[in-house]
């Protein structure tokens, strides 16, 4: 099952418990060009996988933190740009930052989760705890 997570959620019920509490920051001042990056979400029989479009950055400009069933993802990337010449120094500076937080279903094993980001894509795997995960069907002799 694949499902892209939009900032509304006009999707099955089930989802509205996993993605309803998102919360997002955004800012538009002149030091600063915010932007929400997309976002996609895929469940598995092992779990669920976050991947979030972040290209342009780093490793190190991610945080990711979970408290209680909250998982929050935010970035913040500095630039700095000097010029300098004879006559005069230019200096422009531009800070960009994101920030989303996801209320979790009790069935992911939050000791487990694992982040990487490889070629703008940080992808957050979010392992399911093995009481959650379907089991295969089997027959039951009556005794």
């Amino acid at each position: 099952m694949s499902t892209l997570v939009k900032t509304h959620f006009a999707g099955p019920s089930y989802l509205n418990g996993f993605f309803g509490k998102d919360l997002l920051n955004e800012f538009n001042t002149p030091a600063f060009s915010g932007s929400v990056p997309a976002v996609n979400v895929i469940e598995s029989k092992e779990g669920f996988r976050i991947e979030v479009a972040a290209p342009g950055l780093q490793k190190s400009d991610f945080k990711l933190n979970l408290e209680k069933n909250q998982l929050t993802i935010s970035a913040q990337k500095e630039q700095k740009e000097e010029d300098t010449n004879e006559k005069y120094t230019r200096k422009e500076f531009k800070y960009s930052s994101f920030q989303r937080t996801f209320t979790l279903p009790n069935s992911v094993d939050g000791d487990k989760i694992e982040a990487s980001y490889s070629e703008g894509i940080l992808s957050v795997a979010l392992p399911k705890r093995e009481e959650a995960k379907e089991k295969p069907a089997r027959a039951i002799e009556v005794a």
